[in-house]
C-alpha cells in the first residue's frame, strides 16, 4: 500500500515537534537534531519536518511505496507524466537508504517516488543525491525546473 509523503523545512525543529506531536496526537517515529518523521496511519502519509534550509515551507512531496513490485507501477506513472525523470536509484537521504526518482511537475513542485530499504546514520547529501543546495538532500537539480523553465527553488 503506498503512503503520501511530505516533507517541510522549519525554523525551529523543537518547536515544529511539539506542534506537530500535538497535531498528530503521535510521536514521531525518527527524531534527530535537524529532522523529524512521523508515520501516520491516519491519515496514512509520511510527514517530515527538517531544518535545512532559510526558507521554511514544502519542500517536496512524494508517493512512498511498500515493494519493488509498487515502485515498478510508480515508475511507470511518472514516464506517463513526461517531465524530466531523476533517476538516483540507491541512495542515502533524511537518515535512510532507499530507492529513489524525482519528477517536477509543470509549476516546479518536486515529487519523490522511493522505497526505503534500511535506516542511516547520515542525514545524507553529496554527490549521490544530486543535491540542490549544499548540505541539502532530496532535491535533486534535474528537476529543480517546471516546463516553463522557472526554478522552484530560488
Amino acid at each position: 500500500m503506498k503512503r503520501l509523503h511530505v516533507h517541510v523545512s522549519v525554523n525551529d525543529i523543537e518547536d515544529s515537534i511539539r506542534f506537530y506531536r500535538a497535531l498528530f496526537a503521535a510521536e514521531p517515529a525518527v527524531v534527530k537534531n535537524d529532522y523529524a518523521k512521523w508515520m501516520l496511519e491516519d491519515p496514512r502519509v509520511n510527514f517530515a519536518i527538517s531544518k535545512r534550509r532559510s526558507e521554511p515551507g514544502i519542500r517536496h512531496l512524494g508517493i512512498q511505496v511498500e515493494n519493488k513490485p509498487e515502485l515498478a507501477e510508480v515508475y511507470e506513472r511518472l514516464q506517463q507524466a513526461e517531465g524530466p525523470i531523476r533517476e538516483d536509484g540507491a541512495t542515502t537521504c533524511c537518515y535512510a537508504q532507499s530507492e529513489k526518482s524525482w519528477i517536477a511537475d509543470p509549476q516546479g513542485i518536486q515529487w519523490e517516488t522511493f522505497l526505503t530499504t534500511g535506516e542511516s546514520t547520515e542525514y545524507g547529501g553529496g554527490e549521490q543525491t544530486h543535491a540542490a543546495a549544499p548540505g541539502a538532500c532530496c532535491e535533486p537539480r534535474s528537476v529543480v525546473q517546471s516546463k516553463s523553465a522557472q526554478k522552484c527553488c530560488a
